[in-house]
């Protein structure tokens, strides 16, 4: 998409902190971290969010998560990780690209709110 913003990071039109990529996602530092580790785990394939996310997109969604745990292993997140994704306005996701927050280097919080 165009207009995307991490659309544009992918294609390298917005510079970012690449921390991996592969031929099915990128990985980079988030601008506004929010833990010591914070790393935005994103498919190169534009699906808005989560909740759009089909059967097609399952094996995509299921490597995201395979590499989120490898760059946990590589950061050294070795006492626990936490993984977000947000789906739709109430749950305040930005960029209407799905991707999933890699959080860790310190003990979260149990609240989730």
């Amino acid at each position: 998409m165009d207009s995307c913003l991490f659309c544009k990071i992918i294609a390298g039109q917005i510079p970012s902190d690449k921390v991996y990529e592969d031929d099915r996602c990128y990985a980079f530092r988030d601008i506004n971290p929010q833990a010591p580790v914070h790393i935005l785990i994103v498919p190169k394939t534009h699906v808005a969010d989560v909740a759009e996310c089909t059967e097609k997109d399952s094996a995509l969604a299921g490597h995201v998560l395979k590499v989120a745990s490898e760059l946990a292993k590589r950061e050294g997140l070795t006492n626990g990780f936490r993984l977000v994704t947000n789906a739709g306005a109430d749950a305040c996701q930005s960029v209407k690209h799905f991707h999933v927050h890699l959080l860790g280097g310190r003990k979260m919080s149990e609240k989730m709110d």
